[in-house]
């Protein structure tokens, strides 16, 4: 939560968390009465024409060339607004998970599922984990398709008549939102500990993780994905999510084999090592794809 002044926090409490509300509303029902592929039109060119105005575009930029220091200054730039355009896409889409779901078998390329159905049947507990990539909630939505129930961690907004809002939207992945903090833990413990599933994702800053290389630099990370995994012998299935055409609401969803994790009886040494392999594997997929992942988020100290 941003550290704002005891005004600013009075003045959002009584009339600005209000009238953002009454945006958000408005444009959720704009959105709502297009076509899926019309919304999801509308917000890339909303995310790719304003994203490089606001402030935080020098930030992405910057991250870009930490990462990918390869790229040429204008390479950087096309990636930059690729992210926006997808970032855009993902939020005008959100009136539409509905329709995604509805029409499964023309706008998802499923690759994997017998990853997903393992899990399921094991009679094991479980967790998926996937990236801020493409529209990531098709990953929770995939395990939905498969009888494959999730209790799925996300960051709630500060705003919550915003949050009943995307969790009305988030309705069709049918899963169990628990917001990020001590109640995520709590239940994520719980379903694992009932033999349920969690899904993760652990590209988001942990201030109180350890850092673990991402994409060139340390990042602070949560360990409780592996750790989870290692304690009660849970598999991690990894799914990723990517757009078929970066102009479109067309998706390829896979799902991957387990995260091989190695007990040596060490649990602090095992559980990070389970990490730097996630991390890894989520870069593979953001170097894959760049102008699909959202470089807005704070992954490394600035």
């Amino acid at each position: 939560m941003a550290n704002h002044s005891p005004l600013r926090r009075t003045f959002d409490r009584v009339l600005g968390h209000r009238l953002e509300a009454v945006a958000v509303y408005l444009i959720y029902g704009v959105l709502s009465l297009l076509s899926l592929d019309a919304a999801s039109a509308l917000g890339g060119w909303v995310g790719r024409t304003l994203g490089p105005w606001l402030p935080v575009h020098a930030k992405v930029l910057r991250r870009l060339e930490w990462a990918m220091p390869h790229l040429t200054a204008r390479e950087r730039r096309d990636v930059a607004r690729q992210s926006w355009e997808n970032l855009g896409r993902t939020l005008a889409e959100y009136p539409h998970i509905k329709t995604i779901s509805r029409d499964w078998d023309t706008r998802v390329e499923m690759v994997g599922a017998e990853h997903l159905r393992a899990l399921r049947d094991d009679g094991k507990p479980g967790i998926c984990v996937t990236a801020h990539l493409a529209n990531w909630e098709l990953a929770a939505l995939a395990c939905h398709k498969l009888d494959l129930p999730l209790t799925i961690v996300y960051r709630a907004p500060n705003n919550r008549w915003v949050d009943r809002l995307l969790a009305k939207a988030r309705g069709p992945l049918q899963g169990f939102l628990v917001p990020k903090g001590r109640d995520a833990a709590r239940g994520m413990m719980a379903t694992i500990r009932s033999g349920g599933h969690i899904g993760v994702l652990p590209d988001q800053k942990l201030n109180e993780g350890i850092p673990v290389p991402f994409l060139g630099r340390n990042a602070m990370t949560g360990t409780f994905t592996a750790d989870l995994a290692l304690r009660y012998d849970a598999p991690i299935v990894p799914i990723q999510v990517t757009r078929l055409d970066t102009r479109g609401s067309r998706f390829r969803i896979e799902a991957m084999a387990p995260v091989a994790l190695e007990k040596t009886g060490d649990r602090a040494a095992d559980t990070r090592a389970g990490m730097v392999r996630v991390n890894a594997l989520l870069e593979e997929w953001v170097r894959a794809h760049p102008g699909q992942w959202m470089w807005t988020h704070n992954r490394w100290p600035d």
